[in-house]
């Protein structure tokens, strides 16, 4: 039953993913979305080079002409000083600063952005005549398809990823080469050691399919970026079932990690110290579990509604962001604490040596993603997302094979008999303790 209930979490969270629009826009300019919300931007880009591209074409080039449309680009600092100022600037005022503008009359037009001295995000606004006037009357929309393209390594402008993506695509294909050469390798023992099933025999299930989840989220972005260098869109698909098989992952190990710690210290809090360490069956470790992970679960759909422009891993602006980041921060400092209480009382040297690895393992699954976070507000706006999606995923990586290790080895594993003697979380049955050896 808590299981469907996690599967449950997982689709409703998935459900509410979405891919960012790629850097090729289609779609039509309309004078009265542009009148009602005129400082909502129609793109935005992180130009880097000194021949970054925007590219518009145009079906209907005689009503773009009779509408005088045009767009305009502000740099994202100039435009947020703009924005913060404390004079009141006009609507035409406004757009008359802008840094570059472009006439749009004819069915194809470029416009170059040149003498960029670093990656800067840059606001792109579609204005008319009827923008900023009082009056205005229905006209039809300007159908249109705009490109946005930094130069690459030759200087040509035919790069489809901002400053801020730049490198992922390279980045995944090295990640799942690793899965690959990792699964050729280790693959077929851990097969074998899961069909021998061992006191740890669920353990090692779910730890295994929240890796399989984790490779699967990384083939499926590399197979989305592989599409997006080509086109500037995508597979909008792939994307999205990449951000859901990360959530799926997130939210069985939460569930893992949790069901343990609070097992072993509920267990604890219960029995004299001479006794030998259990797991609780009682209801209140996996109660306890299972309401974090629900609030996980809402926290994280929230934050898809907060946040539209999804990455798997945000920049935490909005108020979800920042409530998940607080309870991934509680979660690793409740657990510290519960294990730190049972390292202090154990007096077995490899019990204790187990406590530790696990603990280290926890704290870096649950701290990599807020200390990371914290860190990027030194570094600029375009590297903060490339820093904590390969951080993060890195540090949970060498935390599953901090896990693995523990779990499958012999004289940690073997030697801590309180452990292996009884049904921990997740587990089948009891009755094979001490039959199966790794």
């Amino acid at each position: 039953m808590r299981w469907r209930l996690l599967l449950l979490l997982s689709a409703a969270a998935g459900c509410c993913w979405g891919l960012a629009a790629g850097k090729t826009l289609r779609g039509g300019f309309a004078s009265a979305a542009a009148r009602r919300e005129p400082w909502r931007p129609v793109a935005r880009f992180q130009f880097h080079g000194d021949h970054a591209l925007l590219c518009v074409r145009i079906k209907n080039t005689a009503v773009a002409v009779a509408k005088a449309a045009r767009l305009h680009l502000f740099q994202g600092q100039e435009w947020q000083k703009l924005e913060n100022s404390v004079q009141d600037h006009s609507c035409t005022e406004k757009f008359s600063k802008a840094q570059l503008t472009m006439t749009v009359n004819h069915t194809e037009q470029n416009l170059t952005v040149s003498q960029i001295p670093y990656p800067e995000t840059w606001y792109v606004f579609y204005v008319d005549k009827f923008t900023c006037e009082e009056n205005y009357s229905e006209s039809e929309d300007i159908q249109f398809e705009m490109v946005l393209l930094n130069p690459d390594a030759e200087g040509n402008p035919l790069d489809h990823f901002s400053a801020g993506e730049s490198g992922l695509h390279e980045f995944f294909f090295l990640l799942v080469l690793v899965y690959f050469i990792t699964a050729c390798i280790y693959a077929q023992s851990l097969w074998q050691t899961i069909r021998k099933r061992g006191p740890m025999h669920g353990v090692l299930k779910v730890l295994t399919i929240a890796l399989l989840l984790q490779a699967g989220s990384a083939f499926a972005n590399y197979l989305h970026f592989s599409s997006y260098s080509r086109d500037g869109i995508g597979a909008p698909f792939m994307g999205s079932l990449a951000e859901l098989c990360d959530i799926v992952s997130q939210i069985q190990m939460l569930y893992l990690l949790l069901s343990l710690c609070m097992g072993w210290t509920i267990g604890r809090m219960k029995k004299s110290h001479g006794r030998p360490l259990q797991w609780d069956s009682s209801p209140a470790s996996t109660g306890i579990a299972v309401v974090v992970v629900v609030t996980q679960s809402i926290l994280l759909i929230w934050e898809q509604f907060e946040d539209t422009n999804h990455h798997s891993y945000h920049s935490h602006h909005g108020l979800a962001s920042g409530l998940l980041i607080g309870l991934r921060v509680c979660l690793a400092l409740s657990l510290a604490a519960g294990l730190y209480q049972i390292i202090t009382v154990e007096r077995s040297t490899l019990k204790r040596e187990f406590y530790i690895t696990f603990a280290k393992a926890c704290i870096l699954w649950f701290l990599c993603h807020p200390c990371l976070a914290t860190i990027t507000v030194i570094f600029r706006e375009y590297q903060r997302e490339k820093i904590i999606t390969i951080g993060v995923i890195l540090c949970q990586c060498i935390s599953m094979v901090i896990l693995y290790r523990l779990f499958l080895s012999h004289s940690l594993y073997w030697e801590v008999s309180s452990l292996s003697s009884v049904t921990l979380p997740l587990t089948i049955s009891s009755g094979h303790k001490n039959r199966h050896h790794f």
